[in-house]
């Protein structure tokens, strides 16, 4: 089970000239010896999200945050580019030197609320500053994939780059409101850079879960765990049952998975931050302690906080 630690980074502590709401989709980096870097976008005065980081430390099983978040980190795209209304940081990883940033794009659009893309962003001076690899995403809508794809995660397994994402599949007004429902594909590159995206399903629909989001994944001895948030398409930002809360599944190749959600040993708090919603969350071992960052109500609008076991 996991034991919860509380709000880790509160927002209203840090507003400032570009930060005015919400800390969204943490992940923590680690940087040298109990030094951690936690990478999350928060948003400017026009509700456009933008990328930043903070360090901390972790140090048996507390977390400590160490002076004020960096950023933003990656300006917003030019006008009319994938990433022109927000970027949001979503998994990073290291190769050769350098550190891989995958990101979400943000444009609105007219007849449904947003669109979304995957871009990536490259550090040459360990995660300090980051450029962007293109203008253009390095996955986007398809023939296969009509609507959107977002919140990658990536392994990097000898010479196989592995991602898991999240794929939509429809929008249906909902209330009169055009809501999206997504699930979560896999897909491999040689580069990290130039995808191959054949459709493979790992987690689907079903009675508990009609939209399936941000998975973490990671190795653990001989099988892979992921934790994933989901939530219902109806009702989700008003009601505590609807609402986002956090599933587990494991899988002993990464691809065919079988989810527990039973075993997933966090729920939602009866009062406070996290008891309407949980999601978007990162875990990661340090000093044979697990921990896991995430975010609570109304999509990390308080910030994120974190649990250990």
């Amino acid at each position: 089970m996991w034991k919860k630690k509380g709000l880790l980074f509160e927002v209203e502590n840090y507003i400032n000239d570009t930060i005015k709401s919400h800390a969204a989709i943490p992940f923590a980096l680690h940087m040298n010896g109990d030094l951690f870097r936690i990478y999350f976008s928060s948003r400017n005065i026009e509700g456009k999200s933008l990328p930043y980081y903070i360090d901390c430390r972790v140090d048996n099983g507390s977390i400590c945050l160490i002076g004020n978040p960096i950023g933003p980190i990656l300006r917003l795209g030019n006008l009319g580019a994938f990433d022109d209304s927000g970027i949001m940081p979503s998994c990073l990883i290291r190769k050769e030197g350098k550190i891989f940033m995958y990101y979400i794009g943000w444009n609105p659009q007219v007849t449904v609320s947003y669109r979304l893309s995957i871009g990536l962003a490259v550090s040459n001076d360990n995660g300090i500053t980051f450029t962007r690899y293109s203008e253009g995403p390095i996955c986007d809508r398809s023939i296969e994939e009509p609507y959107f794809n977002t919140a990658p995660y990536v392994l990097l397994e000898g010479d196989t780059w592995k991602m898991w994402y999240i794929s939509c599949t429809e929008w249906k007004i909902i209330n009169n409101y055009p809501e999206p429902a997504y699930h979560i594909k896999y897909a491999e590159s040689k580069d990290g850079i130039m995808w191959k995206r054949e459709g493979t399903i790992c987690l689907d629909y079903d009675d508990v879960a009609k939209a399936l989001g941000r998975p973490c994944v990671y190795k653990k001895d001989d099988h892979f765990e992921m934790f994933f948030s989901y939530r219902n398409t109806d009702k989700y930002r008003t009601s505590k049952n609807a609402g986002y809360k956090i599933g587990y599944a494991e899988s002993s190749d990464g691809i065919l998975w079988n989810k527990l959600y039973q075993q997933t040993g966090i729920s939602l708090s009866e009062s406070g931050w996290d008891s309407n919603m949980m999601e978007y969350c990162h875990v990661f071992e340090h000093r044979g302690i697990e921990y896991m960052i995430y975010n609570g109500n109304d999509f990390g609008k308080d910030g994120f906080g974190y649990a250990i076991r």
